[in-house]
This record gives structure tokens, sequence and C-alpha cells, in this order.
């Protein structure tokens, strides 16, 4: 389904080349992470605030079905509070930033070089930023957060022994992911079209997600609906949402459930198969549903949140398009002093 009898807003060799661009990065990542380990580190904490805390959270729920090793999200504005004992000078910190002098995790990382003298890995999308002087090492390319941060963990789990099919998952991720993601916006946009027609003027909206997917759900209700659309949303875990909010669901309110395939699924399942019985205006988003061909059914579950973000594309475009608001207006952030 199109508008004008084209997809819009939609440059489907930009997207292959981003995603292909990315995977490139992994050798450059094990070497860094190579080294790391071979003269030896003590836990891993990824550090943000805003959707780079949300990545990080991803990160550590991957790391945490997965590994022995100990990692944490640390929130870069809390950690400027509060401190934490953990983070050492045998400490990973790992760091992402599009623009590279977020206040909160420039200020963080310059705590930790200077009181404790932690390793710090650095992805930031600008050429030159503050980020990038700060860390120990670093890689500037553009968006593909959770992809960066998923390679490193992975490494870092293979070499701790805890990945034996890492090298075959990548090949496979090299050979058919960028393709299998634009396939799924594809197929995506006729539901995205109409969600943005039903959804775009709700008074309140309510995501609900898990696992890998859950920093994602909480990043997209937050820095998409909130910040760049203007709308009001709640995001809620799976686990959570039994103990609180589902009293407030009657059969109008608009809740969106995302389901993935890691570990944390039935989480979400429990919730979609509950919400009909209360609730006639939900929407379930199940990563299922999207073919990533070739790709190996014991891989999908890596790739959950992929799927969620390359559906969630399309529907950004069209809600751009039903509330007539361009996503790159903000009315405070980074336009006042806070």
């Amino acid at each position: 389904m199109r508008r004008n009898n084209k997809v819009i807003k939609f440059n489907e060799q930009e997207k292959i080349d981003s995603v292909n661009g990315a995977l490139a990065l992994r050798p450059q990542i094990n070497e860094f992470v190579d080294e790391i380990c071979e003269r030896g580190y003590s836990n891993i904490c990824w550090l943000g605030v805003g959707g780079t805390w949300a990545s990080a959270m991803q990160a550590t729920v991957h790391m945490k079905e997965m590994s022995a090793i100990e990692t944490w999200a640390e929130n870069a504005a809390e950690y400027l509070t509060t401190g934490n004992k953990r983070i050492t000078k045998d400490t990973v910190v790992i760091i992402s930033s599009v623009t590279g002098n977020t206040k909160e995790v420039v200020d963080a990382i310059k705590k930790i070089k200077t009181e404790v003298g932690a390793t710090v890995i650095a992805f930031v999308d600008a050429k030159e930023a503050i980020l990038l002087d700060l860390a120990d090492y670093k890689i500037s390319y553009p968006i593909n957060e959770q992809l960066k941060f998923f390679m490193v963990a992975d490494r870092f789990m293979f070499n701790n022994g805890e990945f034996e099919d890492y090298e075959d998952m990548y090949a496979e991720f090299d050979k058919y992911l960028a393709q299998d993601l634009v396939e799924v916006e594809k197929q995506a946009e006729p539901f995205a079209i109409e969600f943005a027609k039903k959804h775009w003027n709700d008074e309140m909206h309510y995501f609900v997600g898990a696992g890998n997917q859950w920093g994602a759900t909480y990043s997209y209700a937050m820095c998409y609906w909130e910040e760049q659309l203007w709308l009001k949303t709640k995001s809620i875990t799976s686990n959570e949402f039994f103990h609180g909010m589902f009293e407030i669901v009657t059969k109008e309110t608009p809740v969106t459930i995302y389901i993935g395939e890691d570990a944390q699924r039935p989480l979400s399942e429990r919730v979609a198969n509950f919400i009909p019985r209360i609730c006639a205006n939900y929407t379930i988003i199940d990563s299922k549903d999207y073919e990533l061909k070739g790709i190996s059914e014991k891989y999908r579950k890596h790739l959950s949140h992929h799927v969620m973000h390359a559906v969630n594309n399309r529907i950004d475009v069209h809600m751009e398009i039903e509330t007539r608001h361009p996503m790159e207006i903000r009315r405070y952030y980074r336009r006042l002093e806070y």
C-alpha cells in the first residue's frame, strides 16, 4: 500500500548500505574487544541516557540470557549523583551518542576517567566530538546503535566461551540481514498506514514489551512518540503489566504489545492472550510474523528488536503525515537550558 503510488521516505539502497556498513565494523570491534580480553577486565557497564540508556538495557538483557559476565545498564544522570562502586579501573564502559556531546554522558565519562580510570569504548555518529576525545577505543559511524552494541556483547561472550556458533551467526547476518530488514519495512507498510490513521490522535497510548524488546519499547514510547511526535504515552514491561497498569485499561484504551523471540517471549504472550478480555483497541506486533530469509531459526531471537525497529520506521513515517508534525521539531530539547 502506497501514498501517491510511492513508498515515501524509503531509500532501499541507503538502508541496505547502512546496515552492511555497520556489520563491516565488526573486525574493528573485535580488535578492540580482543585486546581488552587479553589484558583482562572485571565487568561491563553500558552507560547512557534517554535512548542510549534504552539501548544499554537491550544489550544487558541479551547478555543476561547467555552470559555469566557481570554487566548492567547505567543511567548517566544517576551515576553523576549516586556513583557506582562496581565501576573501577578494570571496568569496560560502553557508550553511544549521535552528537557526542550529550551533557549527562560527557560529564559521567569525565568523572569515570578522572576518578577510576575505566576503559571506555565509544560509538559516536559525529566525526568529531568530546566523547571521542575521552574514549580509549572509538568508532564514528551513524545510527545502527543496537547492532553496534550487540556486536560488542557477542564478541565478549564469544571470547568467554559462551557463544560457540558466533561465527556462523554473523556469516548469516552479513549475507542476509540488511536485505531482510528492508523486506520487513516493505511488508509492514500497509499495517503502518492503518495504524497511524487509527492512533495519530490518541489521548494516551500504552506500549508493552519484554526482553530485548523492552529497551526498544521504552525508547519508542519516550524518544519517538513523546519527544518527536508530542504524543502522550506510557511504556510498561510485560512482566509488570499485571501489577497495576491493566486496572486502567478499558475497552477503548489504545494498547500496543511487542512480542519478540528471546527467552522473555512468554511474558508478552501472556499479555497478548489476556488483553482481548478487557480491550478492543489493542495491537500486537510479533516479530515472528516477519520473514527473515536466510536467518536460522535459532538466531532470530537476537534480531527481534531489529524487526520491531523496522516496523516502527514505517509507523513513524505515516504518523508524521497524519499528525502534520515533522519529527525533527523540538519544543525544549537542546533549545532551552535545563
